[in-house]
């Protein structure tokens, strides 16, 4: 039991001096548990070497890795830009109204859904909203985690840990109703969102990475053209006032029709068939209008005629290269270079630092230095990173979301919703079919479902479950659980209520938060009956207790599933969530005996 103890120690402090990888600490703490339970003496008769591997097993952990793809996929699709849209207009502009906002729309519905679908539903919308409102996610996806997890402790459905409670209180025949503590809930989630939206924020680091510099939303512009075939969208589409309403995201630099270009201001004028439109255009605004349907790839003459209005691939990602000194495509037009033909991608966009000249897209000489805009499949680009012409920017690469998708994408997604709702079969075992669902609907490929794995989570989950059998099996968590009693035997009931309540808190985030609530019920139920106190208070107290799991990220799996998106550390969830946990604590220790007239 002391070794576990002293192994668990270890591994926290080195997970918050980030010193090493998430990974190679994991790695290190499960292989001292098995060295501990394997080598030394006697000690397989305490911990089987079996269970402490089961972690890689865990459903709670399948679960968080095929949400992660679930929320792949809605992201792939933009299936969920209407209620973002919404959501931002209500948001206003402020990072704090945002959050109140958000946060505030998280956390009511997390009282009625098992918060875990919902974070999953809120993750790409505050990704988005931050992204449009140009303050990192790490603002608010690990405050989106912590309101759910506090809204899901108001009522007895808000979270599986209320459910066990209840489950083991009523064997010990105490039933617990659906608004029973809805009311100290309502207290404790208001002195956590005031923390959360007011503080949280400011303890957060920056934490964006490559990637993100590279987010659509830059301001860089691009030339690129738009070909207006006979069932193209802005077919017939007339000019106001000198402008396209239509293309409000983009410049018209320039029409041609029939080899002669049309410069503006456009008097009049109305696209029709074989028309090219060369815009400038931002590099979120071309992908906006490529999942639309608005624009297209630009045609060669040596494609069939319908090419123009063939669809984008599901795989058809754009990212950015740079033209190299010494290129062979250095001084070719962007047609006579033939990339499309010699690298397998096509020119979408051309940027150049010196000023563009106005001509039409096909005929831009291209210079040393040009970023140019390409699209195709993700293996084309990836054969671009030995190429010595057009250097590859490594983190530019984006799918292109697949919009007509959408529809398909956020009925499956409310299909999972329902389905762990309601109980008609585990959260786990929706999840993964919906995963199913996603790769045959074509929202999403095996690749892209591959990025929503996260190495470090999967390492990460399968050392802190062998940590909590190790501690189930030693004796350790009881042990824990008793000295405190034992410690504060005589004590009025407040006093011995916030010692169960603080030790059940700490215990949380090693263990799984159901572990504790199995573990303290039964303690404090007959912990209130010998020293003559309503059990309710002290059952809530566990249930509330059981939640707090704000100190570490394998907490509670909504941490889990904030985690890779927002870029977070372990440390992170140490400096932000910890003051949370005491101020829950404190809370309660307050609103419990006042509540319960202890």
């Amino acid at each position: 039991m002391w070794a576990t103890f002293g192994i668990i120690l270890i591994s926290v402090v080195g997970f918050a001096l980030e010193r090493w990888s998430i990974e190679v600490i994991s790695l290190a703490t499960l292989a001292a548990f098995l060295l501990l339970f394997t080598v030394v003496p006697g000690s397989n008769t305490a911990v089987d070497y079996h269970d402490l591997v089961s972690g890689f097993a865990n459903p709670a952990l399948i679960t968080v890795i095929c949400l992660l793809m679930v929320g792949q996929a809605l992201f792939n699709t933009d299936a969920l830009e209407g209620p973002t849209r919404f959501l931002a207009r209500i948001a206003g502009t402020g990072i704090t109204r945002t959050l109140v906002v958000l946060l505030g729309a998280a956390g009511t519905i997390s009282a009625f859904l098992n918060n875990t679908p919902v974070v999953v539903m809120f993750i790409p919308v505050m990704t988005a909203i931050a992204a449009q409102r140009n303050f990192d996610a790490a603002k608010g996806l690990m405050p989106l985690s912590y309101i759910c997890i506090l809204g899901g402790m108001t009522t007895v459905i808000g979270s599986s840990t209320n459910l066990l409670v209840a489950n083991v209180a009523l064997r010990d025949g105490y039933e617990i109703g659906f608004f029973d503590f809805t009311v100290p809930g309502l207290a404790l989630a208001a002195v956590g969102a005031c923390y959360i939206i007011f503080v949280m924020p400011l303890i957060l680091k920056q934490r964006s990475g490559m990637k993100d510099l590279f987010r659509p939303g830059t301001g860089r512009q691009f030339v690129s053209q738009i070909e207006i075939s006979a069932s193209h969208p802005l077919l017939g589409i007339e000019s106001r006032l000198g402008l396209f309403p239509q293309l409000e995201d983009m410049t018209v630099m320039m029409v041609v029709r029939r080899a002669i270009p049309i410069r503006p201001p456009f008097e009049d004028l109305k696209l029709s068939e074989g028309d090219i439109v060369i815009v400038a255009t931002t590099r979120a605004a071309l992908t906006k209008a490529l999942s639309m349907g608005s624009a297209n790839v630009p045609s060669h003459p040596k494609d069939d005629p319908a090419a123009a209005d063939k669809e984008i691939e599901p795989d058809f990602h754009l990212a950015e290269v740079i033209v190299s000194p010494g290129s062979r495509y250095v001084g070719r037009t962007v047609q006579g270079a033939n990339i499309r033909f010699i690298e397998g991608v096509v020119v979408m966009g051309v940027q150049r630092a010196s000023r563009m000249q106005h001509r039409e897209f096909r005929e831009i000489r291209l210079e040393p230095g040009d970023t140019l805009l390409v699209g195709g499949s993700m293996d084309a680009i990836g054969k671009l990173r030995a190429n010595r012409d057009l250097l590859l920017l490594e983190w530019s690469a984006a799918a292109v979301p697949m919009r007509r998708f959408a529809w398909r994408a956020i009925a499956i997604f409310l299909a999972i919703v329902a389905a762990a709702a309601t109980g008609l079969v585990p959260i786990m075992v929706a999840s993964v079919l919906g995963v199913l669902a996603m790769i045959l609907a074509q929202c999403l490929n095996i690749r892209q479902a591959a990025r929503g794995f996260d190495g470090r989570i999967f390492m990460l989950v399968a050392a802190a479950l062998a940590s909590a059998v190790a501690l189930e099996k030693t004796g350790g968590a009881a042990a824990i659980a008793h000295g405190v009693v034992g410690l504060f035997d005589g004590s009025p009931a407040w006093v011995v209520l916030s010692a169960l309540f603080l030790a059940a808190a700490v215990l949380t985030n090693f263990l799984s938060n159901n572990a504790t609530a199995v573990l303290f019920t039964p303690i404090a139920i007959k912990v209130a009956q010998g020293i003559g106190a309503p059990p309710e208070a002290f059952i809530t107290g566990i249930i509330f207790a059981a939640n707090c799991s704000f100190a570490t990220p394998v907490g509670y799996q909504t941490n889990l599933l904030v985690m890779g998106p927002g870029h977070y550390r372990f440390a992170d969830f140490i400096r932000a969530g910890s003051p949370l946990v005491i101020l829950m604590w404190l809370t309660y220790s307050f609103v419990g005996p006042w509540y319960y007239g202890l």
